[in-house]
């Protein structure tokens, strides 16, 4: 066997495997969606107070936001499959903790609960991604993006879907209980996976003499890196404006449908995100099969474009059109969302092994940044503005950002006389 038709059956063997990983992300994804919701509804229902649970929130928020910051260093020394498993096992502990616990001290655990939940789900973010050029190589990165997106989109139309149903059947302990069942499993399913989640060349761990950075020191080592290739660092700032955008129309959209419909209010929202669900899986299907078919990955100017397209079909959806306009708004919003995640992704992962989890550290730390500045500032905002107002500047903000680095990437490409 040649080393050429060797490599074939590593990818092969990796993309095998990946697909089962697809599978337990998307349960655990679904878990944590679930989560999200039951965790903020027994959160209200326990103490009455809109403030705590704007806290518990907040909390998780900015647990999500720190551990960013050590997540590259992290995946970077530690092996990266034991990381994600003790987060889902970590998670899963932590919930059933809370169900067990007698009811006058669960108010409190709820805190603890959200830091866990809030940097298990980072860290696996980060060292998943930063693992996938590992396990299914390189040149199929694209194809392995578009299928763990999808698996997640489907998980996450999923568990917001069943939340409420399973609530009010099962209690807000039996929600917790499933939680942690989408966790275990995705722990199990990973743990018996046969996969390389580090380059042969990169250590796992400090040599005998040698003393691992400090996390300040990791951050500072990610900002040379990505001094030396700006395009990355161009990629990352846009995308914390796409999230700092984001957080408008996940406020916003709660207020707009209350007032154009305030005796049904979630009939708008879940129309629009039914619609957005499905041309987000549609985009990440197409992606995939595209990738497949030519082997060529997503430029940097192509995520752009889509995140220009995304932010500007969600000022569209705040201007209340009708219905049928609504749902070709909302679908390509979805599909815009769908392809610009696994663009970013995909370019991201083309950085070397041993600086990729630092990259992804500092990525989810400034989309955290982002969104969470983002949160409060469009709160405060909305008391004084209209949704229109709100979404249209902070979204507008991300279209001016992506056409400019459109512009710059089209003249960096255009050649010299």
């Amino acid at each position: 066997m040649t080393i050429a038709d060797q490599g074939v059956g590593r990818t092969r063997d990796g993309m095998r495997h990946f697909r089962f990983l697809v599978v337990g992300n998307a349960v655990s994804a679904y878990g944590s969606y679930l989560d999200m919701v039951a965790l903020n509804l027994f959160a209200y229902s326990l103490t009455g107070s809109a403030l705590q649970t704007g806290l518990l929130m907040a909390l998780r928020l900015a647990t999500s936001f720190l551990t960013g910051f050590g997540a590259g260093s992290l995946v970077s020394r530690l092996d990266r499959k034991q990381i994600m498993v003790t987060s889902d096992v970590t998670q899963a502990l932590a919930l059933v903790v809370l169900v067990l616990a007698p009811a006058a001290t669960q108010a409190g655990l709820l805190y603890l609960v959200a830091v866990v939940t809030g940097a298990g789900a980072t860290l696996t973010n980060v060292a998943l991604r930063s693992s996938i050029p590992e396990i299914v190589g390189q040149d199929q990165r694209v194809r392995a993006n578009a299928l763990l997106a999808t698996g997640r989109s489907i998980a996450m139309v999923a568990g917001f879907a069943s939340a409420g149903v399973l609530i009010s059947t099962l209690g807000y302990s039996g929600a917790f209980l499933i939680d942690a069942g989408a966790f275990l499993f995705s722990a199990a399913n990973l743990a018996r996976l046969p996969i390389t989640t580090r380059g042969t060349g990169t250590r796992s761990g400090p040599g005998p003499a040698e003393k691992p950075p400090g996390v300040l020191a990791a951050q500072l080592a990610a900002l040379r890196y990505l001094r030396l290739t700006p395009i990355l660092l161009a990629l990352i700032s846009l995308r914390a404006i796409d999230a700092f955008g984001s957080a408008s129309h996940n406020v916003g959209l709660p207020v707009l449908s209350t007032a154009l419909d305030p005796e049904h209010p979630a009939a708008f929202v879940s129309q629009f995100w039914a619609t957005w669900a499905i041309g987000n899986i549609l985009a990440q299907r197409l992606v995939a099969r595209w990738s497949s078919r030519t082997g060529r990955t997503i430029n940097e100017r192509a995520f752009a474009l889509g995140a220009a397209l995304m932010s500007a079909a969600f000022i569209l959806t705040f201007t209340a059109p009708p219905m049928p306009l609504l749902i070709a708004v909302a679908a390509i919003a979805g599909v815009a969302d769908g392809f610009t995640e696994i663009a970013y992704t995909t370019r991201l992962q083309s950085a070397p092994d041993e600086q990729r989890g630092y990259v992804f550290g500092f990525s989810a730390m400034a989309e955290n940044l982002g969104f969470g500045v983002g949160m409060v500032a469009c709160a405060f905002l909305l008391e004084r503005l209209t949704p229109l107002g709100v979404v249209g500047t902070f979204h507008g903000l991300a279209v001016l950002l992506a056409l400019v680095m459109v512009a710059a990437l089209s003249i960096r490409r255009r050649p010299t006389t």
